[in-house]
């Protein structure tokens, strides 16, 4: 079962203007994220060239460095001719070996994603409203039929913590949680990923938004550590040469 990348309230950020002074290598890093993450699904098509510029706040060159920069390392395709365009690549490159600064960082990566969604579970519990919560609990539910199909599982998973961030309504932790997300989707990309490990993620996630709607700032916490410290608790065994 898949997802719609269209339906997902955080398209948008995908898009946000680039303010940074590095404006090529925010738009690759944008780009690259986006589709690493699935909010750019496999096969779809980007905006058209002006409007990408428009939204991004980029000029036609940088965007297209970017583009071509993708498109070398396998991400994107170009389709010429009448309903051609810029696609995303159907099947990602291949992910090469976990390199030596991967297995000496890997801890801290984990540590900032606790840092960031801790603050998220306990931020949301005050702030989420019923319709923003209503759609994560679709979320859970397509889960539940995404055990054996980890790809998919991974994007709806994706989506359920950034939009637990959008409940935050901290555009700064909507950032952050995309780029803690990245991160883990680097290293969870070189682990195997059992059903019964994906399961019982999902049964903390439906367990977290119980939390988060009866207010339970310090439960949804508790809840939240638990559900990354068992994914830290995976990478120390299943992540090739990564030492606990």
């Amino acid at each position: 079962m898949s997802i719609p990348t269209s339906d997902l309230p955080s398209f948008e950020t995908v898009f946000a203007p680039v303010r940074s002074q590095t404006a090529f290598e925010e738009t690759l890093e944008r780009l690259g994220t986006a589709i690493k993450l699935g909010l750019l699904a496999p096969g779809a098509r980007l905006p058209a060239e002006r409007e990408l510029c428009t939204r991004l706040e980029i000029s036609r060159s940088t965007l297209r460095q970017a583009l071509t920069a993708l498109a070398q390392s396998g991400h994107l395709h170009a389709v010429r001719g009448r309903g051609g365009g810029t696609f995303v690549a159907e099947r990602p490159p291949p992910a090469d070996p976990p390199s030596r600064l991967v297995l000496e960082s890997w801890h801290d990566a984990c540590d900032v994603r606790l840092g960031v969604e801790l603050g998220i579970a306990a931020l949301a519990s005050d702030r989420a409203t019923e319709e923003e919560l209503a759609p994560l609990d679709e979320l859970v539910v397509a889960m539940d039929d995404m055990a054996e199909d980890f790809p998919a599982y991974r994007q709806a998973d994706v989506r359920f913590h950034i939009g637990l961030a959008e409940a935050t309504r901290s555009v700064r932790l909507v950032a952050l949680a995309t780029e803690a997300q990245g991160q883990m989707t680097d290293l969870i990309s070189y682990i195997a990923h059992p059903p019964e490990i994906l399961e019982h993620a999902n049964a903390q996630h439906a367990q977290l938004l119980t939390r988060i709607r009866a207010r339970d700032a310090d439960g949804a916490v508790r809840i939240m550590a638990e559900h990354l410290r068992g994914t830290e608790l995976v990478l120390a065994g299943l992540l090739p040469g990564a030492k606990d």
